[in-house]
């Protein structure tokens, strides 16, 4: 099995062009208004203009009002949502598209249920549990993660192209998706580094 990978919180050109330089499957733009990787959708669609075809084009929302989820699908040609907030499924599935769900993990949480409840998506990305929202950097203990997930498996949270080779080997993610990890500051990517991720998962998979 290949695995895919996503390079998330993209804000500049020079990063959307290394991300699909290093051959990522998707890349993320990020409409959480406090997350410092926050683009504003007219932007998102100059960035996205960049973007080749057969890479997905993925739409990350923190409790998103409707109002503003609908000006990114109106600006950007989105392919994939991705719901890190309070949102039910019914409110995932409104739009009709495409959806991944992200989970905090934390002690308490029954990834099975959680995976149960949110049937409908085509994916559930694990990250780590953190004051606010996003995984801040931080990993989790893969070791608390079901062997069958009811979900396709994506696995985020504390990646690094050092130890996304290890991430992988234990785990075995159908994608692993990465943001601060290939930063060499807050919302700018450093394009050495996303390419030792995109080798590292390419070694993982051998």
């Amino acid at each position: 099995m290949t695995t895919q990978f996503k390079i998330c919180g993209l804000t500049r050109e020079a990063d959307v062009d290394a991300a699909v330089a290093a051959g990522a499957d998707a890349i993320g733009f990020v409409f959480y208004e406090k997350s410092p990787r926050y683009v504003e959708p007219r932007r998102a669609a100059m960035l996205a203009a960049r973007i080749p075809p057969f890479v997905t084009v993925t739409a990350l929302f923190v409790n998103a009002g409707t109002e503003a989820i609908a000006t990114v699908l109106d600006l950007v040609p989105v392919n994939l949502l991705q719901f890190h907030g309070d949102e039910d499924e019914a409110a995932c599935r409104h739009w009709a598209r495409p959806y991944i769900r992200a989970a905090r993990v934390r002690p308490g949480l029954d990834l099975l249920q959680y995976a149960a409840e949110f049937s409908s998506a085509r994916g559930l990305l694990l990250d780590a549990y953190v004051e606010g929202y996003g995984g801040g950097g931080q990993a989790f203990d893969w070791s608390v993660i079901p062997a069958a997930l009811p979900l396709p498996l994506i696995l985020s949270g504390g990646l690094t192209p050092e130890n996304v080779g290890a991430a992988i080997r234990q785990v075995r993610p159908v994608a692993v998706d990465v943001s601060s990890g290939v930063e060499s500051a807050k919302g700018v990517k450093d394009a050495s580094k996303i390419a030792a991720f995109a080798a590292a998962v390419r070694a993982a998979d051998q």
